[in-house]
């Protein structure tokens, strides 16, 4: 079963990180990935850029386009990783050992994804363990 973890924290705080300190958590979470990858279980992984950066499509009577996510809340998402585990809490556990790896605060949505169409990951994937 392939989930996608969804990475949110305060942007703000994320942003305000010094450049060795930013390289360090990035090094933190690649040890994570690197076996996730040996193991041919990670698809792949997004940073999403600031949400200044973001334009939303708003569905309406008509739609609209405007700058910004508008989002109502403390933390925002930040990025994104697609895995393939046998089961939500092999899914849960990878998700843990990421929280581990990155500081602070924020947290880590779990969520089942239903493939519309096959892509290169659902080939290449080894049977789930």
């Amino acid at each position: 079963m392939l989930y996608a973890i969804l990475c949110y924290n305060d942007e703000k705080a994320v942003a305000a990180w010094s450049k060795p300190y930013h390289d360090q958590v990035m090094q933190q979470l690649t040890v994570v990935q690197d076996k996730l990858a040996r193991q041919g279980r990670l698809g792949p992984v997004a940073r999403l850029l600031p949400t200044t950066a973001a334009t939303t499509l708003r569905k309406g009577r008509e739609n609209m386009v405007i700058d910004g996510p508008f989002a109502e809340t403390k933390e925002q998402l930040l990025g994104f990783f697609i895995v393939d585990f046998a089961s939500l809490d092999a899914a849960l556990a990878f998700a843990k050992e990421l929280a581990d790896a990155n500081p602070g605060t924020g947290s880590y949505e779990v969520r089942p994804v239903a493939e519309l169409q096959e892509h290169r990951l659902a080939q290449e994937r080894k049977p789930a363990a």
